[in-house]
């Protein structure tokens, strides 16, 4: 019994230290094919491990002492996210957990007393509001193809639930890029320098609560890419080394989208987003519904 404990614990801690450096090394490529669109040298692969434990070392001086703390509840909740999909838990308490990890983020921004953190936060609220609508319609595409919501269960389809979920899997390939937070999508906040000076929802964050709220972007791109990776794997040996691959093919592909177009207004963002879902998501469902 003890001996089944200490082998979950350390399950965990490997799925932890595993997402951080994928995480880590997605966003170091990230920055070094950006700076290579933007005919710039650009940084080391392993930059942001650097940046991460120089913000770490920092002092941290914040305008509410709750603030660190309901940062500190938002990465916690991204972890939580990450390690209950590798351990194949059910989808929607991933999702659950995922919005809890939103939630929090949100709260510090409000916060705190500055007025673009302010603006910032009021932003990623209406992104919350574009993207959600589809990740849940995502969910319930998953629960119709393997009649169960567990992760777990997509391992063992004959078929990738891609072939019964393609417009679900355009929809959801479309709020990527929300939630991510990369042009033109990026409206409260950018992980490049080149979009603004004022960094919106962070604006007034430093030293270790920076280094959180970096780390937890990590974890949501590790998040966002693994969902992408259950719509191709299914029971077939090898079918794991597709997924990852059009899974890494899609963040490649998110990248040059964030560098070839410029930030669009939130209503824009709302009605397009709202648009692609109630289509692709509706129409996807509604056709499942017929076939089963």
């Amino acid at each position: 019994m003890i001996e089944a404990v200490i082998i979950y614990i350390l399950r965990i801690l490997l799925i932890i230290i595993g997402a951080t450096v994928v995480g880590g090394l997605l966003t170091g490529f990230d920055r070094i094919i950006s700076a290579k669109m933007q005919r710039r040298k650009g940084p080391p692969l392993l930059q942001p491990f650097y940046d991460v434990i120089k913000l770490a070392q920092k002092q941290s001086t914040t305008v509410n002492n709750a603030t660190r703390f309901y940062v500190t509840f938002s990465l916690c909740f991204s972890v939580l996210t990450v390690v209950l999909f590798c351990l194949g838990f059910d989808l929607l308490l991933c999702i659950f957990a995922f919005t809890l990890s939103c939630i929090f983020f949100v709260i510090s921004g409000y916060s705190s007393y500055s007025p673009f953190s302010f603006v910032g936060t009021e932003r990623e609220l209406i992104q919350i509001m574009c993207y959600e609508p589809m990740v849940l319609m995502t969910a319930f595409g998953f629960y119709k193809v393997s009649g169960s919501f567990s992760i777990a269960a997509n391992f063992t389809l004959d078929a990738p639930a891609i072939i019964k979920l393609p417009l679900i899997f355009v929809g959801f390939s479309y709020i990527i890029t929300i939630k991510l937070r990369k042009s033109p999508f990026d409206l409260s906040m950018s992980h490049h320098g080149h979009q603004e000076i004022v960094k919106g929802i962070i604006t007034e964050l430093t030293g270790i609560c920076l280094a959180m709220v970096e780390v937890s972007h990590w974890f949501e791109t590790v998040f966002a890419l693994a969902i992408i990776y259950i719509f191709f794997v299914y029971a077939a040996t090898f079918s794991w080394i597709v997924a990852i691959l059009i899974a890494f093919l899609l963040f490649f592909f998110e990248i040059i989208v964030d560098n070839a177009f410029a930030r669009v207004k939130w209503k824009p963002a709302l009605g397009f987003s709202w648009i692609i879902t109630g289509i692709c998501g509706g129409i996807n469902l509604f056709i499942l519904m017929l076939i089963r």
